[in-house]
């Protein structure tokens, strides 16, 4: 199918029936790490920037101000995105939903919910295709926000129901304008910038508002230069390829996690008992070196932190990233000692597959050594909705209450059947601190 005719023309009926049921928790997961994100200093941030220089009427994603439409869909991103929790998809080693859902959101009020849930499933496919072309065809490994701005114009375009002409132009400004941005870079250096999602939304939402007005900037290269990305358009689903994540920390960093919890588990260690981590794994994962990481970005991108946490805690959260929590003597004590090894064997399976290992070096003189291991919650291992329902509940209630979060969830639930403006309202009000 032409890729340009798919933006208009499916229809959620097109999809598989476990698409369809799956997209409803797909969309309370983002929700659910934008609400944890909303927490951040990142995303104080970035709403009050939006708010003061992006005059207009849009309500601001867990806000209560309002900005324009790419002001909006920039904080909506980079909220989204401040929590490294969201799902991604292993061939482009990023993020669709993020900047996906983000530009969404000021255009969803008056739709249907079907309306909405329709523009995410094309979003997904869309994106998939147009991130595996751009990898595929330029050799610098850019953030999702990058390819992000296709997928955000393409969900626009819908939305406003462009004509071909219109969406082909938005497509294409927002390939030249979006966000080319060095993931490596943030790698080493981990900042608020981050993986470009709220950007490339940002970029998506004005290419697509240009368009209408006449703008021009067509062809989208990676959409129509780039054949052999798009040929099993409406026949495979790249929508149920997307994984999750348990922990708010890159996903490359979550494999010596599981790793190092299988040892923990097996042999009910607790965290005195570990004098040195060591971990083997993928060229990429090595560079997540932070160890005494100062900020939550800091501690999102780092792989020692999180193993160190995942030991004194037995498991990995929101909470534990931040604040007091990173100066935590027990774990930065093991975060100290994490030595990494490459490996040849990981480096051949990335980015399809992403393993490591762990060793355990004991007060009493042993060494136990994991098997390899891969992220939880993979697509071909993919959670149930009842794990990714108890992921929102528990990002969700700190911050808004219980009452709030399942008014949330209802409204979500409610959006096969309703209009999206029951959702739209929940999110507009600023979160409870």
């Amino acid at each position: 199918m032409d890729p340009v005719d798919f933006i208009h023309d499916f229809a959620l009926a097109d999809a598989p029936a476990a698409l369809r049921s799956r997209l409803p928790v797909m969309l309370l997961d983002l929700i659910g790490v934008g609400i944890g994100g909303a927490e951040t200093p990142l995303s104080a941030l970035i709403r009050g920037h939006a708010a003061s220089q992006f005059g207009g009427d849009v309500p601001l994603f867990l806000d209560g101000r309002t900005a324009s439409p790419v002001g909006a869909a920039l904080a909506a991103g980079m909220t989204i995105d401040a929590l490294d929790g969201h799902d991604g998809f292993n061939p482009s080693k990023g993020h669709i939903g993020c900047p996906l859902f983000a530009a969404l959101l000021p255009f969803a009020r008056g739709r249907s919910g079907q309306d909405l849930l329709a523009a995410m499933a094309m979003g997904y496919e869309f994106g998939a295709r147009t991130a595996m072309a751009q990898h595929g065809t330029v050799p610098d490994y850019h953030t999702s926000g990058s390819w992000g701005a296709v997928t955000a114009a393409a969900g626009v375009a819908r939305l406003l129901r462009l004509n071909r002409d219109q969406t082909r132009h938005a497509l294409g400004i927002a390939e030249y304008h979006g966000p080319r941005s060095q993931m490596m870079r943030c790698i080493d250096h981990p900042t608020m910038v981050k993986d470009g999602s709220g950007w490339g939304a940002m970029a998506g939402v004005s290419a697509a508002l240009l368009a209408r007005d006449g703008f021009t900037g067509a062809p989208a290269l990676t959409v129509e230069k780039a054949p052999d990305f798009w040929a099993d358009l409406g026949q495979r689903w790249y929508g149920l390829e997307q994984y999750f994540k348990p922990y708010p920390v890159c996903r490359w960093a979550q494999p010596p996690i599981e790793a190092l919890l299988s040892l923990r588990r097996a042999h009910a260690l607790t965290s005195r008992d570990v004098t040195r981590i060591e971990v083997e794994s993928f060229h990429e994962a090595t560079r997540l070196a932070t160890a005494e990481p100062q900020t939550t970005e800091e501690a999102q991108y780092s792989t020692s932190f999180p193993c160190a946490v995942a030991l004194v805690h037995g498991t990995v959260g929101p909470a534990h990233l931040t604040s007091a929590a990173l100066h935590d003597p027990e774990t930065l004590r093991l975060s100290r000692t994490l030595a990494f090894r490459e490996s040849a064997h990981a480096n051949r399976a990335f980015p399809v597959k992403r393993f490591a290992r762990v060793t355990l070096h004991l007060a009493d003189g042993r060494s136990l050594v994991s098997d390899w291991h891969e992220p939880r919650w993979d697509h071909d291992a993919p959670p149930t909705g009842s794990e990714l329902r108890n992921k929102f509940r528990t990002l969700a209630v700190p911050g808004l209450g219980a009452d709030r979060a399942a008014a949330i969830e209802a409204a979500v639930d409610g959006l096969i059947d309703g209009p999206a403006d029951d959702l739209l309202t929940l999110l507009a009000q600023p979160i409870s601190r």
